[in-house]
């Protein structure tokens, strides 16, 4: 009896710990990483409302331009180097690209914090900022404002669509392993075409989710690339160096760079649609694979 009485009292205790860690190291992280995004932005969006100002980083091809612009989300992690490295790469391409930050001032590298950045980010205020960095690119003179794009990696992919929905103006959506919405009577308000990357080993989207935005693309009547990377897991393209380096990561980057150069580089873009504010239910069953993607799954390994 007293054997079965101190297990039960370990297992109480070793649930309280857990219970109390979590929510204690996400504000250590949050201590410690204060200052990542001022840090790692080159650049203030200042706002002339009561909103917060929006910090991005800015990567520009050497000329005068205008260039195509593509504004590049990052993945649930935050803005960090390894996006700033692949802005910089895309713009050696002679793209004019603009890395905001989503989630007010805030990035890290732990993931119950990269959960905890999501559930408190409400798409409808994305949505506002990114509003806020269009009108901001809009007054610069290298930006070629009938040519703009917006692709996205993981959270920045679902990011990505649903923004091209409230912002007709984007000539092409790209979507890196993103959880899409797969309603073609939602997705026909899209204006441009989408390029969608996934890896076959991705827990995290199944290729049935896959095969449903490809069929719902196709019944919304949008123009639309739909790629399955084999034997790829989930966040498959690092970085730049990665990219540099070949196999898939280069493959899907090319694969990115022809779409881009298809539909931003080589034609103006104009639209007849209306902005679509589009309430998308929050995907709990992706983040919550995402967590064992990135923790212990395929993902891990990055």
């Amino acid at each position: 009896m007293k054997t079965i009485k101190r297990l039960f009292l370990t297992v109480c205790l070793i649930l309280l710990a857990l219970i109390l860690f979590f929510p204690l190291s996400i504000f250590i992280d949050s201590l410690i990483g204060k200052d990542r995004i001022k840090n790692l932005a080159n650049t203030v969006i200042s706002s002339k409302d009561s909103l917060p100002d929006v910090y991005a980083y800015i990567a520009k091809p050497q000329g005068d331009g205008p260039f195509p612009v593509v504004i590049m989300i990052h993945e649930f992690y935050g803005v960090n180097e390894k996006l700033i490295s692949k802005a910089d790469l895309l713009a050696q391409q002679g793209y004019y690209v603009i890395a905001p930050d989503t989630f007010r001032g805030t990035s890290t590298a732990w993931i119950p914090r990269a959960i905890y950045q999501v559930i408190n980010t409400d798409q409808a205020q994305v949505n506002q900022d990114l509003d806020k960095v269009y009108a901001w690119v809009q007054s610069q003179p290298e930006a070629d404002m009938k040519r703009v794009g917006i692709l996205g990696f993981c959270y920045g992919g679902r990011v990505s669509l649903l923004y091209s929905l409230h912002n007709p103006n984007m000539a092409a959506t790209v979507i890196f392993y993103g959880s899409s919405e797969t309603n073609p009577e939602v997705l026909k308000n899209l204006s441009g075409p989408v390029l969608g990357i996934f890896g076959g080993a991705d827990e995290s989207i199944p290729l049935e989710e896959v095969t449903a935005l490809e069929n719902g693309l196709e019944q919304a009547g949008i123009p639309h690339q739909i790629s399955v990377y084999e034997n790829q897991p989930h966040a498959f393209i690092v970085d730049a160096e990665g990219i540099k380096a070949g196999g898939a990561q280069a493959e899907a980057w090319n694969e990115m760079l022809l779409f881009l150069d298809e539909n931003l580089k080589s034609k103006s873009f104009s639209s007849n649609k209306v902005s679509f504010d589009y309430a998308a239910p929050f995907p709990w069953d992706y983040y919550l694979m995402l967590v064992f993607e990135h923790a212990i799954g395929s993902a891990s390994h990055h």
